[in-house]
This record gives structure tokens, sequence and C-alpha cells, in this order.
């Protein structure tokens, strides 16, 4: 699995998929798609996500009904 995915790009695709993302507190992300809410960690100091954010992104588009062939 990648782990040199930028955050800006992971945002990028959420919004075309139609998802609604707010900030939480801190590096806390709240997105919302397809009914269903999760809370990421914006990564820092660096930009790219490491694979266990990758993984729970990944749970999360499927959980939300997102097929591979979409995106």
């Amino acid at each position: 699995m990648r782990s040199d995915i930028s955050w800006k790009d992971i945002e990028s695709l959420l919004l075309a998929l139609g998802a609604e993302i707010s900030e939480g507190r801190g590096s806390r992300v709240r997105v919302a798609l397809n009914g269903v809410r999760a809370v990421f960690h914006r990564p820092h100091p660096q930009p790219q996500t490491d694979k266990g954010a990758v993984a729970s992104m990944r749970r999360f588009l499927t959980e939300a009904g997102v097929r591979a062939d979409e995106i």
C-alpha cells in the first residue's frame, strides 16, 4: 500500500466525490460522504499520509459506497 499520497490530493478526491469536509480541533478533519462520517488527522509536518491513514481512508470510502472504478 502506498504511503506517499499527499493529504491535499486526498481532500481533492473527497470533494470531487461530493464529501463535506470540516475542520476539527488541531489537525482533525471531519468528513461526511453518502451518510457515512469519519474523523481523520491531517498529517504534519510532512504533507504525505502514512500507510495507516491510507488504510483508514480506503475503509471509509468502501463504507461510503465508493467503488474503485469511480475514482
